[in-house]
């Protein structure tokens, strides 16, 4: 770890920085939308990697480790549209409601974030409107192009999660998270048992009901979208053929549930 500068960017994206989201396959002709939250571990130039060594930002709290690999695999696979986060969560975690702690953490799975210490609410604002809204605002975009065609497309959120935390070890394979809808999770979780023997967390290691998640309570749930966020392990989808693997998995289980025609039908559950 490396102490941080004070920062006073007039603007935080510089010339050479990524952009704050990428659009897979915009034309994609499956009615599933697929995000990722935490896509990727790049900082803005302006904030010196905030205070971190590159091995820190390379670990889970800096990024969903496999979350993208996967997205991009099944987006291929399915020839769906899927929107992708720049940044790290660190940075700002685009799946978090802005203004909470862990939105910006100053400490995250014990490692201490020195650019998010104290930090001014004008670099966070900056953060928020250059980094954060145009992710959300570039899914919304992808969601009004459906709702233009006249279909009410299945959202599915892509994530992953550390092996261990807080001591604890974690023994699901995979996690289906829902809240009130559901009519993508519970079949895909007995489908998961089923078809690939897999340990699956119902609402584990996260819950969905928890309130500080975002991106589904702001886009699909509103909207009465089929939606679920999905959690892999980490070791399960480190690695290319982990990825490949999981594709499978959630291909052949995802199958008979994309192919119902009722599935596709707005509907709220509140």
């Amino acid at each position: 770890m490396r102490d941080v500068e004070t920062i006073k960017p007039t603007k935080l994206l510089r010339a050479g920085d990524p952009a704050p989201f990428t659009v897979l396959n915009p034309l994609g002709r499956a009615k599933v939308l697929l995000v990722c939250d935490h896509a990727s571990r790049a900082v803005p130039q302006a904030l010196a990697g905030l205070g971190l060594d590159d091995s820190d930002l390379a670990r889970h709290v800096g990024w969903d480790i496999g979350a993208a690999a996967l997205t991009h695999e099944l987006s291929r696979r399915w020839d769906a549209p899927a929107v992708l986060s720049g940044y790290s969560r660190l940075v700002v975690d685009c799946n978090r409601v802005l203004g909470e702690a862990t939105s910006m953490p100053a400490v995250s799975d014990g490692i201490r974030v020195p650019a998010n210490e104290d930090l001014p609410a004008g670099q966070a604002d900056a953060r928020a409107a250059e980094c954060y809204w145009p992710y959300h605002g570039a899914v919304a975009a992808a969601l009004d192009r459906f709702a233009a065609a006249g279909v009410a497309p299945a959202v599915i959120s892509m994530h992953s999660f550390t092996p261990r935390m807080n001591g604890f070890d974690r023994p699901w394979e995979i996690g289906v998270l829902w809240d009130q809808d559901p009519r993508l999770a519970v079949p895909l979780i007995a489908n998961l048992a089923r078809l690939h023997g897999l340990t699956v967390g119902d609402n584990e290691p996260y819950s969905a009901r928890d309130p500080h998640g975002f991106t589904l309570r702001h886009h699909a749930i509103p909207r009465g979208l089929p939606n679920v966020l999905l959690e892999m392990r980490q070791d399960e989808v480190g690695t290319d053929a982990g990825v490949l693997r999981y594709a499978d998995y959630l291909e052949t289980a995802f199958a008979p549930i994309l192919a119902d025609p009722a599935l596709y039908r707005p509907a709220l559950y509140l």
